[in-house]
């Protein structure tokens, strides 16, 4: 924790002052651009990979960036994803955020943990609850039959990206606007040892990594 405390006077002493003024005009309203959905992993920081400032994402963390399927009010109260829910809902809905952006990535626990034993999670009854959610991604890795386990993770996460795009077309707030053309969704996949982003196409339904050449 000492790190910790030091980082915070660090970062009151220093750099604080670097961004003086737009923390107060940050002070009673934010205006951020983009929904970042992510993973709660330590190795991922939306702000660094995206080399934003203060104010420009709405970060949504929760294990394995999983968006629960849209339900009505009072069975979504029932099933316990109503904060993830109710994040998304404030983000358009409230602030009017104009991109989506939803971030899996590499060595990600939580895509791992859905294969894990019964055995293993029964000390985790509440992530077990909550990765129940990827059974429909695990189905689809299943079908293709990987011929290793670091070749069926890599299709989980992967597809579990694919997979939350589509439960968050099922909340009609969020197809309306894409309808219209009012908002900008995407599907971003990190490599943590690399650095690397890949973004998917949704018409082509590919990971496209990138780069200066080609802006996806």
């Amino acid at each position: 924790m000492r790190e910790l405390f030091e980082g915070a006077l660090k970062f009151q002493e220093d750099d604080y002052s670097k961004y003086k003024d737009l923390y107060e005009s940050l002070k009673k309203h934010q205006e951020p651009h983009t929904l970042f959905i992510t993973c709660v992993d330590s190795r991922v920081v939306p702000s660094i990979i995206t080399n934003a400032l203060p104010g420009d994402l709405f970060v949504v963390r929760n294990m394995g960036n999983i968006i629960p399927p849209y339900r009505e009010n009072d069975n979504m109260m029932r099933a316990g994803y109503l904060a993830t829910t109710a994040s998304i809902e404030y983000a358009l809905n409230i602030l009017e955020i104009k991109n989506i952006i939803i971030c899996g990535h590499s060595n990600c626990g939580a895509c791992s943990a859905a294969y894990a034993s019964e055995e293993k999670l029964q000390n985790a009854p509440y992530v077990k609850k909550w990765i129940e959610l990827l059974d429909p991604v695990k189905k689809k890795v299943k079908a293709l039959c990987p011929s290793t386990k670091a070749k069926e993770l890599w299709l989980t996460e992967q597809i579990n990206i694919e997979h939350q795009l589509e439960n968050l077309m099922t909340y009609p707030f969020v197809e309306e606007r894409f309808d219209r053309g009012e908002i900008n969704i995407y599907g971003w996949y990190y490599i943590i040892e690399t650095g690397e982003i890949f973004n998917y196409n949704m018409i082509t339904r590919e990971f496209k990594p990138i780069n200066k050449e080609k802006k996806q």
